[in-house]
């Protein structure tokens, strides 16, 4: 799954989401960019440029996979964009994980000095607690297994999301969820919420699902079905299956059988 371009989506939707990461409040007058650094020819996964000199540049980078010297690479980088644009302002370094095993782990005195000051800042996305954000709960599906999938989604169905952030959502599915059929990722939303996604008009467009006025509620019960029984079979009880799948308490007993 290609999280950096995700997460680059997710930060130029939900503005607050890097401050709701950081735990801090919100701060108005940052705009998202992606710069690149012409010397090395990278490009950082963000930026957070202020309005204001008193504010710090926050550097923003997204690592899921374990990488030895990804702080002295990061670091570098800033360090070259410093070089080559010479800002006023202070700033810091955001380096978001999917969790503590892939982070570095030998840290020179310097890096450690760097978080110790809160200028290198490290978030763990596995261990982030309860929110009611709709961005949070985004990139909690991003690190989530597949079982909680649908507890999530429907979470964030409750939030009345619009088109936009609902093709969001089913990107994260498609793009993580490869092992999910498509009628098993529309069976996580609602008839009206299929038809402002991109799954509805793609397959519309491809003829993948012929007839899908006429068959649309029989192919969503087969795949709740399906993911109800994943669900029973990972030790969910049938009462939570049922809220989670929008299955009928006797529909998911039956299932059992």
């Amino acid at each position: 799954m290609r999280t950096d371009t995700i997460f680059y989506k997710l930060f130029q939707t939900f503005n607050t989401l890097l401050f709701e990461l950081l735990n801090q409040p919100f701060e108005e007058g940052y705009e998202f960019i992606s710069v690149e650094v012409k010397e090395k020819a990278f490009r950082f996964d963000g930026i957070f440029a202020p309005d204001r000199i008193d504010k710090p540049i926050y550097f923003v980078e997204v690592q899921f996979q374990k990488k030895a010297n990804f702080y002295w690479e990061f670091l570098s980088e800033i360090l070259l964009y410093l070089s080559q644009y010479e800002p006023e302002n202070d700033w810091k370094a955001v380096a978001i994980f999917a969790d503590r095993q892939v982070a570095p782990t030998k840290l020179s005195s310097f890096q450690q000095e760097l978080i110790d000051n809160q200028r290198l800042i490290p978030i763990y996305l596995d261990e982030l607690g309860e929110s009611e954000s709709v961005a949070i709960a985004i990139v909690q599906l991003i690190t989530s297994p597949e079982s909680d999938a649908p507890k999530i989604v429907q979470g964030l169905k409750q939030q009345n999301l619009n088109p936009d952030i609902m093709e969001l959502v089913e990107a994260v599915l498609v793009s993580k969820f490869k092992n999910l059929s498509r009628e098993e990722i529309e069976a996580m939303f609602t008839l009206s919420d299929i038809k402002n996604t991109r799954v509805y008009k793609d397959a519309l467009r491809e003829g993948e699902l012929k007839g899908l006025q006429r068959g649309l509620r029989k192919g969503l019960l087969k795949g709740r079905q399906e993911i109800a029984l994943n669900l029973l079979k990972s030790g969910m009880d049938i009462e939570q299956v049922a809220q989670v799948t929008g299955l009928k308490v006797e529909q998911v007993r039956q299932l059992q059988s």
